[in-house]
């Protein structure tokens, strides 16, 4: 009998973002009878440990990203960690080598990890940031990214090719030359009309210090709430707990299928602007409520996009406050353009 080939799926970690949007094209693999090997590192290779718990596991070095306390010293503090960056992605190149031989691996699957890459097999990479927001150093971050997409056989980008899209001039630019596949909303959830049980479903993740930041300052901001609230911190430890707080249902982390029924049973999501929840919810079809990262360009232009497009409002980290979420009366929420991949013809390429 013939054996599965195997590729090699490895997300950034980097909140929980990349390794759930993985999900999808990890049950397709299994689906189209390739056998996924996952790596990654931290709370992005447990959570695909949680959900594919018979596949192989290997552990990649960790890009060790952090958010300054102060949002205004991101940028900093990146051009201060680039130098451990760069050693990483030489380490985890080797790695990548050394799993090619020994767990006889055919193809590779990128989702933002610059190390896992190797010219002897075919290798892609995912991303929806073909332009990389900086600020004032727009120009510089998108050539930087760009020439290392052009280093990889393909580039999937996860959004529509046309004027609905979702990512904007994220994943959508002119003149960039790179093999690019628009593969339509990457997402693990399906829309099932439930009875609502919560009227606000917090959901929570990204790097620390500031996921905490927001954890603090929502939990204080909704003792003021009138409703059911399911509180999902986007932590992810060896056991889930839930704690009940007067109101509030609180949990640790939840499973992609836990959470599918959660957000489908929630009248309004409150969560960062990160592209993958934004896919999430456009699927849902749910109405939401944006807080962006601070200092994360990328998640402050989603969201002034989707306010300006008359889809879920916005307000910054600092100035949020409970009686803001009523703004959300006068948007009109997500709705889901629908697609067909053709996973058969996209793993072609292997």
């Amino acid at each position: 009998m013939k054996s599965k080939k195997r590729i090699l799926v490895a997300p950034l970690n980097w909140g929980l973002g990349h390794s759930t949007r993985c999900i999808p094209i990890i049950n397709a693999l299994i689906t189209h009878n390739f056998e996924p090997v996952i790596a990654s590192d931290g709370v992005a290779i447990e959570l695909l440990k949680k959900e594919f718990p018979n596949l192989s596991a290997f552990e990649l070095p960790s890009y060790n990203i952090t958010y300054s306390k102060n949002a205004n010293g991101f940028k900093t503090k990146l051009l201060k960690d680039s130098p451990h960056l760069m050693k990483t992605i030489k380490r985890e190149k080797k790695i990548v080598e050394t799993l090619i031989k020994d767990e006889n691996i055919s193809g590779i699957i990128s989702d933002n990890r610059f190390g896992v890459r190797n010219k002897t097999i075919p290798s892609v990479f995912i991303t929806h940031q073909l332009r990389v927001l900086s600020g004032n150093t727009t120009w510089i971050s998108s050539k930087l990214h760009q020439k290392i997409i052009l280093k990889y056989n393909e580039c999937w980008v996860p959004d529509h090719i046309g004027m609905n899209n979702l990512s904007g001039k994220l994943g959508h630019v002119n003149g960039f030359k790179a093999p690019i596949k628009y593969l339509g909303p990457l997402t693990r959830f399906k829309k099932s009309d439930l009875e609502t049980r919560y009227n606000l479903f917090v959901l929570l993740s990204g790097p620390e210090p500031q996921r905490t930041f927001l954890e603090e300052k929502l939990l204080k901001e909704l003792k003021l709430f009138k409703g059911n609230v399911l509180f999902v911190k986007g932590k992810v430890e060896d056991q889930q707990q839930k704690e009940i707080i007067d109101n509030i249902e609180l949990y640790n982390f939840m499973t992609s299928s836990e959470l599918e029924v959660a957000i489908n049973e929630s009248e309004l999501i409150l969560s960062r602007s990160g592209y993958t929840t934004i896919m999430d919810l456009a699927k849902l079809e749910k109405k939401a409520f944006f807080i962006p990262t601070p200092g994360q360009f990328e998640q402050e232009y989603l969201a002034i996009k989707f306010q300006a497009e008359g889809i879920a409002p916005f307000c910054s980290q600092d100035e949020f406050n409970i009686e803001a979420l009523s703004k959300t009366d006068d948007y009109k929420g997500f709705k889901f353009e629908d697609f067909e991949l053709n996973y058969k013809k996209l793993f072609g390429l292997f």
